[in-house]
């Protein structure tokens, strides 16, 4: 099951702040949903752990993700692939920074996830309207925390 995000918001710091903050999974993890944990990897590998539950599928997703593309202070890119209770998922999702007037920053963010296994069949259209009320919380995260 494939699931695709997209959307954008204004702060009032500039692209690099934005991008510094972005790359930094220190800081930009414990804003991800039902976050439990985070273990660097190495300078653009990381594990993130996460609590997981739809329906009675519930556990801990283990997600390895990469910084795959960083252009400073313009653009970085994750990709991530795990283990979920039910399933495996891999995701990706990109930020493209857009200085605008008066210091302030244009995130554009888009994403996509796709869900495969049993918890994807069982979830059914359940799976998707969770994925995005996450997924918002997660911009509604980012935007409080560069605010």
């Amino acid at each position: 099951m494939e699931i695709k995000f997209n959307g954008d918001f204004t702060v009032k710091k500039t692209p690099q702040e934005v991008y510094d903050f972005l790359v930094d999974p220190n800081r930009f993890c414990p804003l991800l949903p039902d976050y439990q944990s985070m273990e660097i990897l190495d300078a653009k590998n990381f594990l993130v752990k996460l609590s997981v539950g739809i329906s009675h599928i519930r556990g801990t997703a283990a997600v390895k993700m990469s910084l795959v593309e960083m252009q400073s202070p313009r653009r970085a890119v994750y990709e991530g692939r795990g283990e979920v209770p039910g399933g495996s998922a891999s995701l990706r999702a990109g930020f493209d920074l857009q200085p605008s007037p008066g210091g302030e920053t244009k995130v554009v963010w888009l994403g996509q996830s796709n869900v495969v296994g049993r918890i994807a069949s069982l979830a059914g259209g359940m799976l998707e309207p969770l994925a995005k009320k996450n997924v918002q919380k997660l911009i509604d995260g980012l935007q409080k925390a560069l605010g």
